[in-house]
């Protein structure tokens, strides 16, 4: 029989919601598989959804820069240990000297964003290895992108945690913030249906056709059921198929129409999203020396 730690029944639990004990007989019919674990918890009706994209780990900070004729942007995140350390001017510094580099050079990749030159001639590794020296943490470039608009970008911060970066065609500059402000707040996944991928189509109409399945209905029924159930996942998902947050009786989509204006694109950064950390259970620790004797 796969033993499964605590650690792992816990890291499930966050991602689903679902109780403990149905965490752990998911864990061991999939042998520890947390992904497989998590789809087959969903089949079952388990898990109403995978909560792994809201899991903030490590600090740090996302910052933007956008070009002076409005058209283009850049978005980085820089991460450290302490939310001390994120805030000092140090690293303020070096994020936005990061966006403007992005911004300026477009560099095909993180590698190569760390080899420019900064202002000081120093590479953005050196200038790293630098910071790292004098302030006595870790420090890391995680990612970066750089967005082109047929109009405008528009660009929202919220704090120095979440950025975001939308490439609009039309509108004007304040409805780009709003859409900035909206996915920040919304997360959503894909501008529209249409940039949804087949496989992840393929993989949501498994899970909910299995669902459906489960609760005793007619095929045709349940093709139906499938059908509305994956429209109503689209909506949540997509920009255009969510409410608008400052007007939830007003769906993106039509808010956008009504002005003439699309979202070509949009990025959405937030601090350590998806990074594991470690987190020390001083309880735990003790009791496990106790057991060793």
């Amino acid at each position: 029989m796969t033993s499964i730690s605590a650690n792992l029944v816990k890291e499930l639990r966050e991602r689903t919601g679902a109780g403990m004990m149905e965490c752990k007989k998911a864990l061991v019919a999939t042998g520890g598989d947390i992904e497989a674990a998590v789809d087959l918890m969903r089949k079952q009706g388990l898990a109403k959804a995978d909560k792994k994209a809201g899991r903030i780990a490590a600090e740090g900070r996302v910052a933007a820069v956008v070009a002076a004729d409005g058209k283009s942007g850049a978005l980085v995140e820089a991460n450290c240990e302490t939310d001390f350390v994120a805030g000092g001017a140090d690293f303020r510094a070096f994020t936005d000297e990061l966006a403007e580099l992005a911004l300026a050079t477009r560099p095909a990749d993180l590698d190569a964003l760390l080899a420019q030159r900064t202002r000081s001639g120093t590479t953005v590794e050196e200038t790293r290895r630098a910071l790292i020296a004098r302030i006595g943490e870790n420090i890391g470039v995680r990612r970066y992108t750089v967005l082109e608009a047929s109009d405008r970008i528009g660009s929202y911060l919220h704090g120095s945690r979440i950025g975001v970066l939308v490439a609009c065609r039309g509108g004007d500059d304040a409805l780009a913030r709003d859409m900035a402000m909206h996915i920040a707040a919304s997360r959503p996944q894909y501008a529209t249906d249409a940039e949804v991928p087949p496989a992840v189509l393929d993989k949501e109409r498994e899970i909910l056709t299995e669902q459906a399945s489960g609760e005793g209905k007619p095929p045709e029924i349940v093709a139906k059921m499938v059908e509305g159930r994956l429209r109503k996942h689209l909506a949540e998902v997509t920009l255009a198929g969510q409410p608008f947050v400052k007007d939830p009786d007003v769906k993106v989509g039509k808010l956008l129409a009504d002005a003439g204006a699309a979202v070509e694109s949009f990025a959405r950064f937030e601090v350590g999203e998806g990074i594991e950390k470690k987190v020390d259970n001083f309880v735990e620790e003790v009791m496990a020396q106790v057991r060793g004797g």
